[in-house]
């Protein structure tokens, strides 16, 4: 468990670096988004990441990587927009958001740490394709939760939804980095 939080941390490093670069150059103008459409950013950065896999030849220079790094951003967008709701014009600091995508990471690190004990490091044994389709999946969820204004009877909420995506992203970093 040790080698995963090490391995975890590194990945979840590279996409909070990224963040934060990109925080200088555009500031909150996410802000704006509507939690659908960051679902819908997510679902074309998986559906990217899915035909990669699946085809001999890419026409842009970005591979799965970057995709996975994005979906972990996104994903926490999402949970902050969650919590905040939608601004109509960028409303925070770099700092504030810094502090919320900190504290949105550390409480999905916690949930993976659980459910790592849980399941035994099951995600070891399976493929990036299927943690893909896996995050697929989880969007599909969403997206149906979305349309049903956010009730569900018996299910987790949007909130879970997100981080498990964040963290089968960060997942399939550590197997594209080994």
């Amino acid at each position: 468990m040790a080698h995963t939080e090490a391995q975890y941390i590194t990945a979840a490093t590279k996409c909070k670096s990224l963040f934060e670069q990109k925080m200088g150059d555009y500031g909150c103008a996410w802000r704006i988004l509507r939690p659908s459409s960051l679902t819908d950013q997510i679902f074309i950065k998986a559906q990217r990441i899915r035909t990669l896999q699946e085809v001999a030849a890419k026409k842009v220079d970005e591979g799965e990587e970057a995709e996975f790094i994005g979906i972990v951003n996104y994903s926490i967008m999402a949970l902050i927009q969650l919590e905040l709701g939608v601004a109509d014009q960028p409303d925070l600091s770099k700092e504030e958001v810094m502090a919320q995508y900190n504290r949105h990471a550390a409480e999905t690190k916690a949930l993976m740490e659980r459910k790592n004990h849980d399941y035994g490091e099951a995600w070891r044994d399976m493929r990036v394709s299927s943690l893909t389709d896996l995050i697929l999946q989880k969007l599909l969820r969403v997206k149906q939760i979305e349309n049903n204004k956010g009730e569900t009877r018996v299910s987790e909420g949007l909130e879970a939804n997100f981080q498990d995506m964040i963290n089968y992203a960060l997942f399939a970093l550590i197997h594209l980095n080994n």
